[in-house]
C-alpha cells in the first residue's frame, strides 16, 4: 500500500474558515501531525486518528515523522494554521523529502492543501489594508540573519509597500519590532496607520489600530500579525483602507476618467507614457537639476537621463546615450574639452568637486584614476554600465557615467572662462555628441 502526505493549511483555526478540502484531507488521514497548539484547534476533527504532537522548535522532526509514517503506507496530514506554504511546513517538508531521495514520481504522494493566511485573516478584521501591493516580512532572526531582515525592511519601506510583519515579537525577541519601526519611520509618516491583530478569529482575538510611531509600545507577541499601511492607507470609521488607485484615473469612484486618461488603458504615468510625463514636468519647471527631477519622481538619475534622451523636448535639458562600445572613447574625447570639473556624489549627500584636465585621467585595468598634485581619485570603471552626454543650454555641458542600477557613478563637466563657455570648448563638446551617441529611438 502506498502512503500519502497531505500538507494542510487550515486557516485561522475555526472550522467555518477551513476549506472543504482541508477537512476532507484530515478526515481521510490515518495520522495527523502538528504543533501542539494546532492540534488543539482541530481537535473536533481527530476522532479515531493517530495524533502526533510536536513542540515549537521541532519542525524538522514533524517532517521526518510524516515521511516515516507515509513509508509505512499510511495517509498522513501534516497540519498548520494559515497557509502551510506561507511561513509554514511545506518548504521544510519538501527539503526533508528531497534530501532523503524522494521525487514527485515516487510511490509516496505529496499534496498541498492551501488555507487562508494570517495576513489575509487579519486584514479581513480591520477593513481592506491589502487592496494594493503588499509584502510580508518575518522579524524572526532564529533562522534568518538580522542584516537580511533589515535590508528587506529598508527595501519595502522605500518601495512604499503595505507590509505584514510575521513573528514580530516573543518573550526573548523584544527589540526586533523596535528596530523595524525605526527603519520604516525613515520612509513613512509617523501617523501611518498600523493594525495589530492578535489571534485572529480565535478565542483571545484582539485588535489595535494605532500610528506607526506608537507601534512598538503596543501589546505584541508571537500570535500577533502587524499590518503597516503605505503612503495612501487611511483609517476611517474604524476601518483601515488602502486605495486601489482609482483616484489616479477617475475624478471620483463613479465619475468620468480624468483628462488624458482612458478606462481600460494604462495610466499616462504607466510604463509606456511616464517618460513623456517626466519631460513635460521638466518643460513646466525650469531650473531643476537631474537630481531634483529624480527625487520628484522617486527614480535614479539614470532613468531621468533615459527619459530625456528618449524624446525631443525636455525644456532646457537635453541628453543622449553614448554607444556602448564608445564608453572609453568619451574619456579620450574629453581631452579637447579643456579644463574639467569632476563631480562625485555620495549616497549620504556629500558632493565632491574636482578641477582637472583630461590628461589627469588614466585607465589602469578596471580602474579609472584621476591624479593631480592636490588629489587622487580612483573610480572602479567596471561599475560603469552606460554614459550620457547631457546639458542645460547655457548652464552646464558634460557626461554622466551610470552603473547598472541607474545610479550616477561620476560626471565630468565643462568649465567656464570669464563666466562663459568658450566657443572652442562647445565645438569640441558637440563634436563628441555627434560622433559617439546612439541613434535616438523616440517613444
Amino acid at each position: 500500500m502506498n502512503g500519502k502526505i497531505y500538507l494542510v493549511g487550515f486557516g485561522p483555526g475555526a472550522e467555518e474558515h477551513m476549506s472543504f478540502k482541508a477537512k476532507a484531507a484530515i478526515s481521510e488521514s490515518d495520522v495527523v501531525i502538528g504543533y501542539t497548539t494546532y492540534i488543539k484547534l482541530v481537535k473536533d476533527l481527530l476522532d479515531g486518528k493517530e495524533v502526533i504532537k510536536k513542540g515549537m522548535t521541532e519542525e524538522i522532526d514533524r517532517c521526518i515523522e510524516a515521511y516515516d509514517q507515509a513509508k509505512l503506507g499510511k495517509t498522513v496530514a501534516l497540519i498548520s494554521s494559515g497557509d502551510i506554504g506561507v511561513y509554514g511546513m511545506a518548504g521544510p517538508t519538501y527539503e526533508v523529502l528531497l534530501q532523503a531521495g524522494w521525487t514527485p514520481n515516487d510511490d509516496i504522494q505529496v499534496e498541498i492543501v492551501p488555507g487562508s493566511t494570517a495576513l489575509s485573516a487579519c486584514a479581513s478584521l480591520v477593513g481592506a489594508p491589502l487592496t494594493h501591493d503588499f509584502c510580508s516580512i518575518s522579524l524572526s532572526d532564529l533562522l534568518t540573519p538580522w542584516p537580511v531582515i533589515s535590508r528587506r525592511l529598508e527595501a519595502a519601506g522605500h518601495a512604499d509597500f503595505v507590509i505584514a510583519l510575521y513573528n514580530p515579537k516573543s518573550g526573548r525577541r523584544t527589540q526586533q519590532i523596535v528596530e523595524a519601526q525605526t527603519i520604516l519611520l525613515r520612509y513613512r509618516r509617523p501617523d501611518t496607520p498600523v493594525a495589530i491583530v492578535k489571534s485572529a478569529y480565535r478565542r483571545r482575538q484582539d485588535i489595535q489600530l494605532v500610528r506607526l510611531d506608537e507601534m512598538s509600545n503596543c501589546d505584541i507577541g508571537m500570535l500577533t500579525t502587524v499590518l503597516i499601511g503605505n503612503s495612501s492607507t487611511f483609517i476611517q470609521e474604524g476601518l483601515m483602507i488602502t486605495p486601489r488607485g482609482y483616484a489616479n484615473k477617475y475624478s471620483s469612484l463613479t465619475g468620468e476618467a480624468k483628462e488624458g486618461e482612458q478606462a481600460g488603458i494604462s495610466l499616462s504615468m504607466g510604463l509606456e507614457g511616464w517618460y513623456a510625463c517626466l519631460r513635460q514636468y521638466v518643460q513646466d519647471n525650469a531650473g531643476l537639476t537631474l537630481e531634483k527631477i529624480a527625487d520628484y519622481f522617486g527614480v535614479v538619475v539614470g532613468e531621468v537621463l533615459n527619459a530625456i534622451a528618449a524624446g525631443e523636448n525636455a525644456g532646457e535639458h537635453k541628453a543622449a546615450r553614448i554607444k556602448n562600445d564608445s564608453l572609453a572613447d568619451v574619456i579620450s574625447a574629453c581631452e579637447k574639452w579643456g579644463r574639467l570639473r569632476g563631480i562625485i556624489r555620495a549616497e549620504a549627500g556629500a558632493v565632491t568637486e574636482l578641477f582637472l584636465q583630461a590628461k589627469d585621467v588614466e585607465m589602469r585595468g578596471d580602474w579609472l584614476n584621476i591624479e593631480t598634485d592636490a588629489f587622487h581619485c580612483h573610480i572602479n570603471w567596471s561599475k560603469v554600465d552606460s554614459a550620457y552626454l547631457a546639458c542645460r543650454e547655457g548652464k552646464s555641458y558634460g557626461v554622466n557615467f551610470i552603473d547598472n542600477k541607474g545610479h550616477l557613478v561620476f560626471r565630468l563637466l565643462l568649465t567656464k572662462e570669464n563666466a562663459e563657455f568658450s566657443a572652442e570648448k562647445l565645438q569640441a563638446y558637440w563634436h563628441t555628441w555627434h560622433t559617439l551617441v546612439e541613434e535616438k529611438d523616440n517613444d
